[in-house]
């Protein structure tokens, strides 16, 4: 069995826990066995988790674990992953993951690989693709333990339907009292905006854009392609935008689709959390500037005339489109 944990975001699940189901769906094809997904707290619809592969869906059916709460939650996926005999274990390796994945790994006396980009190889043992030196090269990793855990880098895998037929249990966990040692006062999260890490369109700014009333033009931009809008830590430092926007080695690591940089010049810092990106295109007025080394494509010249000039051009596209 492939048992895969399937995050929840205020009762419904993200495009990262469909990514995960249909990625533990392909593991348990090529292993011949099928795919358990384990639901910690209250859900609207956990049905929905069998038209990405599932075939079994374990619902925990406790209102603490509807806020992470790391031990409860290894303790959690750990015992069913242990009542199912799984021989492997799948995260969206996000925040969530990097708290609980190490600790069921640690239980489980299982092999973890953080970040995997590709389906295992099974042809000769069990060997996991990832990312290391912040996207600059790729390690293959033999896992031998009798049990895997891996954590799938998010937007690295694509979502795929599936008809598997699915059933859905509740089921009860014997939890310790200081398994619930942190007591979550409030919660804040950004509404509205696709999160970074789900995004696959992101269109990005630093300090070429000279101050936050400048802002409006990548916010037209990201508008007209349906982008999610980041940047490098000299702004969110300078607090031009919220740091949830914050891209980089010190900030979030990203891997869309395309990643626009207006503005930004590239220092090695920022790459390490955007250089996954499948295509990068970069407007500076800078030719010297190190972003254009790591660039698919780059156009040389002032954002501020640039960026409308981009902007309406998209706009005429998709009305073009739509007549």
């Amino acid at each position: 069995m492939v048992v895969v944990f399937a995050e929840l975001s205020n009762g419904s699940f993200k495009k990262a826990a469909f990514e995960a189901v249909s990625y533990a769906s392909k593991v348990a094809a090529s292993m011949g066995t099928q795919v358990c997904a384990v639901v910690l707290g209250e859900a609207s619809d956990v049905t929905v988790l069998g038209n990405y592969g599932a075939s079994k869906i374990v619902q925990v059916l406790d209102a603490r674990l509807n806020h992470l709460e790391a031990k409860a939650y290894a303790k959690a996926i750990s015992d069913i992953a242990a009542q199912e005999n799984a021989q492997v274990v799948v995260f969206s390796n996000n925040i969530t993951a990097k708290a609980v994945a190490p600790r069921v790994a640690a239980r489980l006396k299982a092999g973890l690989v953080a970040g995997a980009i590709s389906l295992p190889d099974t042809s000769n043992g069990f060997v996991v693709k990832k990312s290391v030196f912040a996207g600059k090269a790729f390690a293959l990793v033999s896992v031998k333990s009798a049990i895997k855990v891996i954590s799938i880098t998010p937007n690295s895998f694509p979502v795929e339907k599936s008809d598997a037929q699915t059933s859905v249990a509740s089921q009860s966990v014997d939890f310790a009292a200081n398994d619930f040692s942190v007591k979550v006062e409030s919660v804040n999260k950004v509404s509205g905006i696709v999160p970074l890490s789900e995004a696959e369109l992101v269109v990005s700014g630093g300090r070429g854009l000279k101050g936050p009333e400048n802002w409006g033009i990548l916010e037209d931009l990201a508008k007209s392609v349906g982008a999610t809008l980041a940047c490098s830590r000299p702004v969110a430092d300078s607090h031009w935008r919220p740091h949830h926007e914050h891209v980089g080695q010190t900030g979030g690591t990203i891997r869309p689709n395309l990643y626009l940089a207006v503005g930004i010049s590239g220092a090695i810092q920022h790459l390490a959390g955007v250089n996954s990106s499948k295509t990068i295109v970069v407007i500076n007025k800078d030719p010297e500037a190190p972003f254009f080394k790591a660039a698919d494509y780059g156009v040389l010249g002032d954002a501020f005339e640039i960026v409308p000039k981009l902007t309406a051009a998209f706009n005429k596209f998709k009305a073009a489109q739509n007549a």
